[in-house]
């Protein structure tokens, strides 16, 4: 039984881990992304017209 609960804390780690990495992402590296690709944008469309 032991074993068992074991795995499941591990589980339950690496699922509260995820779920960090993925709202770290979300709130820090995706806006950037977004800005920059948006400035690029811009960029072509100007060049465009």
């Amino acid at each position: 039984m032991k074993e068992a609960s074991g795995e499941l804390n591990m589980t339950v780690v690496t699922i509260i881990a995820i779920a960090a990495i993925a709202a770290f992402f979300a709130a820090v590296i995706w806006p950037n992304i977004q800005k920059s690709l948006n400035n690029q944008w811009n960029v072509v469309n100007k060049n465009v017209k």
